[in-house]
């Protein structure tokens, strides 16, 4: 059902938000205090100086939320979307571009995800908010900064570093389904050591009602987090920080329902399961006043066992109704069971080496960057003759530079450049083999004016890529075994400043966006009865092969905004927006649920003109603090999303939403407790869909669609006490 946001988006246009951030990096041109520092530029720099479109989320935003996950914040930043499918929203979309999904096919990321120098692309179930200081989110291609996983854009994760002084925190909550967490910090220093540990366990019962086994846990979250970080000073003019994270996640995965809500009949509830540990060494090193260095080694390796009963249901779901009986056509239920193994080694290595950071003098960053990834996967499935085996290592080896040329002392150029020689190594125990080897390049070029104190305008112009690959399995026609490379071109304009006595905080920016060579994924539905598509006549209950695909072009544009505004000492308010139209240039999907493949010859569906799959015309956020009194304060929100389409190949769309959140805080002294109501209003909030098959046998296997929600209404409970 269609709303009236749009309406509410109109006046809105003046007034969209920025979250704060207290930040010391370790080199900036900016003394101002209270200032919001992005730290995965190659600069540390003042978002309000940064020519590009940035959301930085802080830790008391994280808090305020009762944060648990990355997935828990991405409604925050403007048009950014997430698909589920999994325990969390692990894949990421950002202004139309991103991965839905990850089965047996090895996918090449749109959106980077990192953590203290750690690669958490592709694995972000392990990206948990334990002591993060801040999330920034870059959109639009990060050529320069990340290469082949940045085409959408990176998302970089920072935690909190050592304090001087002893530091101490314990925190907890309790909340609906059964939820509780508890975390605890410690931190400080000596004389050339500081320190600091963190740990968390979150645990919910989760969303779903098995009405087979009669549970209401097959669709919990089990999830231990621990990070610490050592800080060695050996001397004034050398640092070395170490980093290091555990993630511990038992989730389950019981989310699809054949009634499409929040009761499931599986007699084989799935898993979401990872163990990631990594470590990251930083090491900084003044050479002189004009020149330094910054290199950072990273490991990370992840045990993934990803499961899920295919048929949602159980072999007597039949029993006593119509559909007992082999009349209609099958003689038998099909109950399958398809699990995912996956190891995960990645190591990196990223050398900087800059110059003089004198905003008066050109500044310039070289680099050189290697990493090294692995994925074995093996897969054991009901209806496959044998388990089925795979390694696919990538090497990504990389030069790239940057520099900054003031014009003036109001005008700056940027000019970035990235070159990157990306090498496969596909094999399996099918006999596939597949060793592409490409050589990519990307880049930027920004004009940033600082018109007014405190006020810029900037435009830029920015190109990224995705490498290309293949489709393993022998299902896939030749001609369709590997798809190209994509690009993509960003143009962007913006403004950034403060105003009305530095009360208003505010970004805004418009894009366009021009993809060449579009992957898209898509799925081969095969009837398991008869071996045909169900484009061919071929009837559920049928089997799944993924395949990705290359549509010939497309584009998007849209607008951006943020804003903080502080009405009174007793009030502010914030709010985001994004708006986004997008659209394909002549795709002829064969793939498409409405594809005519019984035709002589097969007719393709036209999705030209039709918007990418998860990108909602309009995001909005829409929030207020009121401060009571000295310890009171109440926080009301609005998040509000468009409809959009789940997949390219299929036509079934997401229903539009408002949530809305309340919290109300309290604090004393070093104590914090708040009462918080998230989705208030209970509404069923879709983040995933299929639409190109049944899996019913009460309905013969008719297609329809099925959903699978976020979290209903959560009410809950936190404290924080802190020690010092």
């Amino acid at each position: 059902m269609k709303s009236n946001i749009p309406s509410v988006v109109t006046g809105l246009l003046a007034c969209s938000l920025s979250f704060s951030l207290l930040a010391e990096p370790r080199n900036t041109n900016d003394s101002t205090e209270n200032v919001l520092i992005v730290t995965a530029a190659l600069e540390d720099v003042n978002v309000l100086k940064l020519p590009a479109s940035v959301s930085v989320i802080n830790e008391e935003i994280i808090e305020l939320r009762n944060a648990q996950q990355l997935t828990d914040l991405l409604n925050l930043a403007p048009n950014v979307n997430f698909s589920t499918g999994a325990s969390r929203g692990r894949f990421i979309q950002i202004r139309g571009v991103g991965e839905r999904s990850e089965f047996t096919e090895p996918v090449n990321y749109s959106v980077g995800v990192v953590l203290d120098g750690i690669d958490l692309t592709g694995i972000s179930n392990a990206a948990t908010t334990l002591d993060l200081k801040q999330v920034e989110i870059l959109r639009g291609p990060q050529g320069t900064l990340y290469g082949a996983n940045g085409l959408a854009g990176l998302i970089n994760l920072v935690s909190n570093d050592p304090t001087v002084d002893f530091y101490a925190s314990l925190s907890g909550s309790f909340e609906s389904f059964n939820g509780r967490e508890l975390s605890a910090i410690v931190s400080g220093s000596s004389e050339q050591v500081g320190y600091r540990f963190a740990v968390k366990q979150f645990e919910t019962d989760g969303y779903m009602d098995n009405l087979f086994l009669n549970r209401k846990d097959t669709n919990n979250i089990d999830e231990l987090s621990l990070r610490g970080k050592l800080v060695f000073n050996p001397s004034e003019k050398l640092a070395l920080t170490t980093s290091f994270f555990l993630a511990d996640l038992d989730n389950g995965y019981d989310a699809f329902s054949l009634d499409s809500n929040r009761d499931t009949y599986s007699d084989l509830p799935g898993h979401d399961r990872q163990k990631t540990k990594a470590v990251a060494i930083q090491a900084d090193w003044d050479f002189s006043k004009q020149l330094w260095l910054e290199a950072t080694l990273s490991h990370t390796n992840s045990d993934i066992e990803y499961g899920y009963d295919e048929d949602w249901s159980h072999t007597g779901i039949c029993d006593g109704t119509a559909c007992d009986s082999a009349d209609w056509g099958f003689d038998w239920w099909y109950s399958s069971f398809d699990n995912f193994l996956r190891v995960n080694n990645n190591t990196s290595v990223d050398l900087k080496l800059h110059s003089s950071t004198s905003a008066t003098e050109l500044q310039w960053v070289a680099g050189l960057y290697v990493r090294e990834q692995s994925v074995e996967l093996e897969r054991v499935y009901t209806y496959a003759d044998a388990d089925f085996s795979s390694q696919f290592d990538t090497t990504n080896s990389a030069l790239y530079g940057q520099i900054i040329s003031p014009i003036n002392d109001r005008l700056n150029l940027t000019t970035g450049l990235r070159f990157e020689k990306r090498s496969a190594d596909y094999s399996d125990n099918n006999n596939t083999t597949f060793t592409p080897d490409e050589n990519l390049w990307g880049g930027k070029l920004a004009l940033e004016y600082q018109y007014a104190e405190n006020k810029m305008i900037y435009g830029l112009v920015s190109r990224g890529y995705k490498a290309g690959g293949f489709n393993t399995s022998s299902d896939v026609p030749e001609q369709d075994r590997e798809f190209k490379t994509e690009f993509m071109w960003n143009y962007e304009a913006g403004i950034k400043g403060t105003w009305l006595n530095n009360q208003l905080v505010l970004q805004a920016s418009v894009f366009y966006q021009d993809r060449d060579d579009i992957q898209s994924k898509q799925s081969l539905v095969r009837s398991i009865d008869s071996g045909l598509l169900i484009q061919e006549g071929g009837e559920c209950q049928c089997s799944f092969t993924d395949l990705t695909t290359n549509a010939t072009s497309g584009n998007s544009y849209g607008i951006e905004l943020e804003s903080n505004w502080t009405l009174s000492e007793n009030i502010d308010v914030y709010s985001t927006v994004g708006l986004i139209k997008s659209q394909f240039d002549q795709y002829l999907n064969y793939t498409h649920v409405n594809a005519d493949l019984e035709s002589i010859p097969p007719v393709a569906y036209n999705l030209d003109g039709r918007a990418f799959a998860h990108t909602p015309e309009y995001q909005v956020t829409l929030g207020a603090n009121f401060y009571i009194t000295g310890q009171w304060v109440v926080n009301a929100e609005m998040e509000a999303k468009d409809e959009f389409y789940f997949s390219d190949r299929h036509e079934v769309k997401s229903d539009s939403y408002q949530a809305f959140n309340l919290r109300l805080i309290y604090q004393q002294d070093d104590w914090t407790v708040k009462l918080y109501a998230n989705n208030l209003t209970d509404e069923d909030i879709q983040t995933r869909a299929f639409g190109s098959f049944g899996n019913d046998p009460r309905k013969f296997y008719a297609t329809e669609a099925y959903y699978q929600f976020s979290a209903p209404r959560v009410v809950g409970i936190s404290f924080n006490k802190t020690f010092e």
